[in-house]
């Protein structure tokens, strides 16, 4: 697919100025940012754009070549052959103001026949995904639980280092630490730059001479934890929980572990479902119940009896609502409310004697045959009314 024009990316005008260019940048990536949009497998991808055409049009030199070339520079593109890969910008990054230093990476300042520019790109450990199963009740009031997740920690045996010890970490010949290896080349009157990770220490800016036994070098092995969090008050079915700095360890030479994501799993409740923050339960009731009336209590989520009242003469599929005993909100305050369904219940099986009594009412209580369309007719005037 083609490449969309830079300026389309960023929904700006070509003669755009610098701060318009670096607002329209911080609005867009904060928005795009896959941390902000866990559900959209696009968000990366869009995020991946928006930061190439800022770290074009945010550096002069390249926003005239684009201006004079579009995306056909001479020599192609100004990331090469291995197109943007992007850099990693946190959310903190965004907020913070402080992601200009992030792109110095790319376009940073001085010459450079091979070596590396500007600071080194340190590695972070990866984001971890995990689901948890919780009862309903959790969500009711909030309370706190263990996950048990597998992931990357950090060495014990070398502290992460990778090395056996100190010394045995030397700084990359290669890039002098950099971790990147900038190429410059002359097209015609321009010169051409890409910049990429450094082939002999894979980007870590170091080489290892003596590798841990334990990790073999990785800094970090695989390790099973029990990790204690809080599901707040009112979380909903799926809602993912955000851990920072609880992900896997960095590799050797790396900073800042990744963000652990818990994915909630709501259990059903025995009789309860939820809608937002209503909750609703169907009540089977005998047909007394509905002629007499009557009262009854059931369990509740708060600890306190739940008391429905049954209106003599009520009918099956009556509804009744029950006001600030439902679910709390996630956010916000009050409660939610209570519905309840009420049900006939039919017995599978009744015994010959009930069964006699059944039959000896059943002149009271049926209905005659020549009064079958005018009961229809009172069903349809009384529903109508209670619209």
């Amino acid at each position: 697919m083609a490449k969309r024009d830079y300026y389309e990316v960023l929904d700006l005008e070509k003669d755009a100025t610098s701060d318009a260019i670096k607002k329209s940048f911080r609005s867009l990536a904060r928005r795009h940012h896959p941390d902000k949009n866990p559900d959209d497998p696009e968000a990366e991808t869009r995020f991946k754009e928006v930061q190439e055409a800022y770290a074009v049009l945010s550096d002069t030199e390249q926003r005239q070549r684009y201006d004079m070339f579009g995306h056909d520079q001479p020599g192609g593109g100004p990331f090469g052959n291995a197109g943007f890969e992007g850099v990693n910008i946190s959310i903190d990054d965004l907020f913070g103001g402080g992601f200009e230093s992030l792109f110095s990476q790319v376009f940073g300042g001085g010459g450079g026949g091979g070596r590396g520019r500007g600071r080194q790109r340190r590695q972070q450990g990866e984001d971890v995904l995990a689901r948890k199963a919780v009862p309903f009740e959790a969500a009711f009031d909030g309370s706190e639980h263990d996950v048990d997740v597998e992931l990357m920690a950090e060495c014990e045996e070398c502290d992460g280092r990778g090395a056996e010890s100190e010394d045995g970490i030397r700084t990359c010949p290669t890039c002098d630490g950099a971790g990147r290896i900038a190429r410059t080349s002359r097209v015609g009157p321009f010169v051409q730059e890409t910049v990429s990770d450094c082939p002999t220490c894979r980007g870590a800016g170091r080489t290892i001479q003596d590798p841990c036994s334990e990790c073999r070098g990785a800094g970090r092995v695989e390790q099973k934890k029990r990790i204690r969090f809080s599901v707040p008050r009112g979380a909903e079915d799926g809602m993912r929980l955000r851990m920072h700095g609880q992900g896997a360890a960095p590799p050797a030479g790396g900073s800042g572990s990744g963000n652990l994501y818990i994915e909630l799993i709501i259990k059903d409740h025995k009789w309860f479902e939820r809608s937002s923050d209503d909750l609703l339960m169907a009540l089977p009731l005998g047909y007394p119940e509905f002629v007499l009336g009557t009262t009854i209590e059931v369990e509740h989520l708060d600890g306190k009896s739940l008391e429905i009242v049954i209106p003599a003469g009520s009918r099956p599929g009556d509804t009744l609502t029950i006001s600030g005993r439902g679910m709390h909100p996630l956010r916000g305050r009050g409660r939610g409310d209570v519905t309840v369904l009420l049900k006939l219940h039919v017995p599978d099986k009744i015994d010959s004697e009930t069964k006699n009594l059944v039959k000896s009412m059943r002149d009271t209580l049926s209905i005659p045959d020549s009064g079958i369309e005018e009961a229809i007719l009172d069903e349809v005037r009384m529903r109508r009314r209670g619209r």
